[in-house]
């Protein structure tokens, strides 16, 4: 009798079970993340260990005596950054150089993503932090910036008022490769995230005439985000590397360049992944909530799975969804255009931020055929591109079928939003 493997696959806040024949074992691609005695208590300690020794500041209660109001950027519900971690600490180090609960605002660095709701933004920093703590979305509006100054790249440094006014800005947020600016974490915080939408489009439309790699932060895209603080400084940094399931590895704290870039090494030891072949099929998932809440985010996944799979390969996304597109102008721009190739063509004419998510799936699917397991409506799968899953067992089993004598070469990726192919 053939002997069958159960294989967990994240998806959402549950977790699936793929049956693989023994016979037929894939490749399993992950970030490194055996690392004994991961959990919130340690992560606690690491937190307080790293505040105490920050890389190229005083500590933070020196920094903040005297100041009369404090601002903290930290990371949205997109992101893997534990901010009901980070913020008791810093608030305490705030308090210990006089900054009261009342002259501190949380602002939450959305970009352009989502406003949170309240009970968001609650499980977000936590109860207790939330009870005490003004925390704001943040908005890209225009009238909500101020104009600051206009990069060497001609991106215009439009940043949140409140930010802005503040005496003191602290960022925090988690650090982990990102095909656009290299590493994400950082200056990011700052821009793209609490800037405006014209700021943030400009930036973020260097991509059409520059390549970036996941890793490297010498790139134009980076160096533009940073040229931002010579408009507007940034007083405090903490930044962290945590696991997918938000448990601390590393941790880093200080100076906003180079506090960041001691982050940004421990970050690439952990997430890029040295793999030496490609493979016929690659099964992927972004590693359940919230990295597959939306395919904005998945489709980061989608793309690391294509770097490892064969030119004509097949891809398995299986990414629950359940706020669908996640971006309205990436919505509409797949529900109304007439076809891929035209949305392809308006876009190497003019980047439209959102829209520009079609780039990035026309350069997985017209390489490689994608299956989609997910909450989408059949239909829309159908207008993106992809082939709609119903019965995951059955498809895996279908497109792993032997062919002839050829046997696939197949991987595995359960956690594809931190696994980087090198």
């Amino acid at each position: 009798m053939e002997e069958i493997l159960i294989y967990p696959i994240p998806y959402g806040n549950t977790t699936l079970q793929l049956c693989l024949p023994e016979k037929q074992p894939p490749d399993v691609i992950s970030y490194h993340k055996n690392i004994k005695d991961l959990n919130n208590v340690a992560s606690v300690k690491k937190i307080h260990d790293t505040l105490s020794k920050p890389i190229g500041t005083p500590q933070l209660h020196e920094i903040a005596v005297g100041k009369r109001s404090a601002v903290i950027l930290t990371s949205d519900g997109t992101r893997l950054c534990p901010s009901y971690i980070l913020l008791p600490p810093i608030l305490q180090e705030l308090h210990s150089g006089g900054i009261l609960d009342d002259e501190i605002d949380i602002i939450i660095a959305l970009g352009l993503h989502r406003k949170h709701t309240k009970e968001e933004m609650r499980q977000l920093v936590g109860e207790e932090v939330f009870s005490r703590i003004r925390v704001h979305n943040h908005s890209s509006s225009d009238e909500d910036c101020i104009r600051l100054g206009v990069t060497s790249a001609g991106t215009p440094i439009e940043i949140n008022r409140l930010a802005v006014q503040a005496d003191l800005r602290i960022v925090m947020g988690n650090i982990e490769p990102h095909a656009m600016a290299g590493i994400s974490g950082g200056v990011k915080a700052l821009v793209p995230g609490i800037a405006s939408q014209t700021c943030i489009e400009h930036n973020h439309s260097l991509s059409m005439r520059f390549q970036t790699q996941a890793g490297c932060m010498d790139n134009p895209i980076h160096r533009d985000m940073e040229e931002a603080l010579k408009f507007i400084g940034i007083d405090f940094l903490l930044n962290v590397v945590v696991d997918h399931n938000r448990h601390v590895i590393g941790a880093t704290a200080g100076h906003v360049i180079d506090a960041h870039k001691a982050g940004a090494t421990i970050a690439k030891e952990h997430f890029l992944v040295p793999v030496s072949k490609t493979y016929d099929v690659v099964v992927v998932s972004p590693g359940g909530h919230p990295k597959d809440l939306q395919l904005y985010q998945a489709i980061k996944s989608l793309r690391n799975a294509a770097s490892i799979t064969k030119l004509g390969g097949t891809i398995l996304l299986i990414a629950e969804c359940s706020e669908m597109f996640g971006n309205g102008i990436f919505q509409y721009w797949i529900e109304t255009m007439k076809s891929r190739e035209h949305m392809v063509s308006k876009l190497k004419q003019q980047f439209v931020l959102g829209a520009h998510k079609v780039l990035h799936l026309d350069e997985v699917l017209s390489k490689h055929r994608i299956y989609l397991y997910s909450s989408l409506p059949r239909p829309i799968v159908g207008l993106l591109g992809m082939e709609p899953v119903d019965d995951l067992q059955s498809t895996y089993n279908q497109i792993t079928e032997p062919k002839t004598e050829y046997i696939p070469e197949i991987a595995i990726m359960p956690y594809g939003s931190l696994t980087y192919p090198v």
